[in-house]
């Protein structure tokens, strides 16, 4: 599943291509909204929240999407060939004059009144790009149950939105503790959401996710998919297990400390 700085991502891709436009197309190929007619409408912004995309019409109507893990927005100039999978993928279509939008294998479609989204993204804790990024509040969130793993924790986005996997893994090494340290124990929580947030800000406009600061392919990850390779710290081989309902972990047993996945 997309992490929270490549959701960023395609909300500006998606701004640059439709934002103040009129639609000229719009296509939603799903039985609950099949029938629905946005053209005509403007386009107002698209909006990244957590993991979600908003893309807000005038009219007060939001169009709610959702990657999860195969969806993808693909936007193509006008005349240009669509290219991201077959037609029977396509789930929504949004064209105007400066260029047409594709979400190809969208498995969530919904469109809603703006003054509803918080039925769809309500339920969501401070986001890490979002203007209501609040440590304060995150903290309260996360304390709220202080033997859960630091790894399902992070992942929760009931605590905060916008860490993926990549990060939750990544942040762990960078606190020094495996996945599965109670948050309780964690030596500084403020300083690892501060990291979160500065990471997830300096990769919001590049692909990749780095957290080392090397952007060469192979070295832009401390422990994530090392798996065996040795730790670029201290050259242990890096492990690899499960965590957080089946999630991919890595670490290194001798840099973070903790227990491991069976204790």
């Amino acid at each position: 599943m997309p992490e929270g700085d490549s959701i960023y991502r395609v909300a500006n891709q998606l701004n640059h291509a439709l934002a103040g436009g009129v639609l000229t197309v719009a296509d939603l190929r799903v039985p609950a909204h099949a029938t629905a007619d946005l053209t005509g409408r403007r386009v107002l912004e698209t909006v990244p929240r957590g993991k979600h995309l908003l893309t807000r019409f005038e009219g007060g109507v939001t169009l709610h999407t959702h990657l999860r893990m195969d969806g993808r927005w693909q936007v193509f100039r006008p005349g240009e060939r669509w290219r991201s999978g077959p037609a029977f993928q396509i789930r929504a279509i949004l064209g105007t004059e400066q260029g047409t939008a594709v979400g190809y294998r969208l498995p969530v479609v919904q469109l809603l009144r703006t003054a509803e989204e918080d039925r769809v993204v309500g339920h969501l804790g401070p986001d890490l790009l979002g203007p209501d990024w609040d440590v304060a509040e995150v903290r309260r969130r996360l304390l709220a149950a202080p033997q859960r793993p630091v790894g399902a924790a992070l992942l929760d986005q009931r605590n905060l939105a916008g860490i993926g996997n990549v990060y939750a893994n990544e942040l762990s090494f960078l606190a020094g503790v495996t996945p599965w340290l109670p948050v309780a124990e964690l030596p500084d929580l403020d300083r690892l959401l501060h990291r979160a947030h500065q990471l997830l800000d300096a990769n919001k406009l590049r692909p990749g996710h780095i957290t080392t600061g090397d952007t060469r392919p192979g070295c832009q990850h401390w422990v994530y998919g090392r798996a065996r390779r040795n730790c670029v710290r201290c050259g242990t081989p890096i492990r690899t297990g499960t965590h957080a309902q089946d999630r991919a972990a890595y670490w290194c047993p001798r840099c973070q400390r903790g227990p491991g996945p069976t204790g």
